[in-house]
């Protein structure tokens, strides 16, 4: 580990200058992005290799191509970057009309096509310069109770390696800043003119094939869980690792999934798809959003909090999914 004084040796400029020379894979362009002289930009390379103890780029007829080093070191800066670029904006006042910043958002895929759509259009009209970071986040079973799972997506947000998270979680300690923005339960999805579209019972559900989806191929879930309860069992014929390629494998086949109400209201019209209500008794899942109290005092941060709440509070998705539900 470098103690304070070598620390004092590396200037953040000079991975500004690796970074935009990685990507422009010329110096001179590099030079004219940064409104440095190419010869600036190459004293800065120098000093990063003395540094660094590797060439980083050998030139070419082209430009310069990267060592193997600098292509293994381009991830590291960069999140490095993003972080001191995160630090500098928290530190002075936030205009969303014109700054220019990334944030982090974490949430399960079947989530994320809730709120992207309406979060994209707000973004767009009053905040063009914020790019947004969407992760997929999947829950931590292996084993754990379900008030656990999600302790790594916790996790990441006290670390600030992730900014804000969508997650369907209960009640949350008190350094966590969260919402209720909406409750999910589950509904019956299938094709237009499927036979089990007339009439489904619990008997008729257990006896069809199932899509399930599981980003490892696991063909049991919680669903399972639930009518081994009831003392039944149903056949996963297929599964499939995101949501939205199972709304298309549904849209073309004699499958039938158990998908998120608020997913399968938004996407039914597009994928020809009809919903019937479970035939078994559900409880409903509260989605909140949350993030670190610590991260609140970020005035860009809470911005986005109060943004994304708006835009997926229960009334807006109502007012999102009313005019698909006639073909629910």
């Amino acid at each position: 580990m470098l103690n304070p004084a070598q620390l004092l040796r590396v200037d953040v400029g000079l991975l500004v200058v690796f970074s935009t020379v990685l990507e422009e894979r010329h110096v001179a362009r590099a030079a004219e992005k940064l409104n440095l002289t190419p010869s600036a930009v190459s004293h800065g390379l120098s000093r990063l290799r003395r540094l660094l103890h590797d060439p980083l780029f050998f030139k070419t007829s082209t430009g310069v191509k990267p060592t193997e080093r600098a292509i293994a070191l381009a991830g590291p800066i960069a999140d490095l970057l993003s972080r001191v670029e995160g630090i500098m904006s928290a530190a002075g006042p936030f205009d969303a009309r014109t700054a220019r910043r990334s944030f982090k958002i974490g949430a399960p895929d079947a989530v994320a096509a809730v709120f992207l759509a309406p979060l994209i259009s707000r973004l767009a009209r009053d905040a063009p310069g914020i790019d947004i970071r969407l992760l997929q986040l999947m829950p931590q079973h292996q084993g754990k109770a379900t008030s656990q799972v999600w302790q790594d997506t916790l996790a990441e947000l006290d670390s600030h390696r992730l900014d804000l998270a969508i997650l369907p979680i209960g009640a949350l300690p008190s350094r966590y800043a969260e919402r209720l923005l909406f409750e999910e339960d589950f509904v019956v999805a299938m094709r237009k003119g499927h036979p089990l579209a007339r009439a489904l019972s619990l008997t008729s559900y257990v006896k069809a094939q199932h899509l399930l989806v599981s980003a490892i191929g696991d063909p049991l879930g919680i669903v399972d869980i639930r009518l081994a309860e009831q003392g039944h069992s149903r056949r996963v014929a297929l599964t499939v690792p995101n949501f939205m390629m199972a709304l298309a494998q549904l849209a073309e086949s004699d499958l039938i999934a158990t998908l998120p109400r608020h997913l399968v209201e938004q996407h039914a019209t597009r994928f020809h798809l009809v919903a019937r209500p479970m035939p078994f008794r559900w409880t409903a899942d509260s989605v909140r959003i949350v993030t670190s109290q610590a991260a609140m005092a970020d005035a860009g941060i809470a911005w986005l909090f109060e943004v994304m709440t708006n835009c997926i509070s229960p009334h807006s998705v109502t007012r999102l999914t009313a005019k698909r539900r006639t073909s629910l």
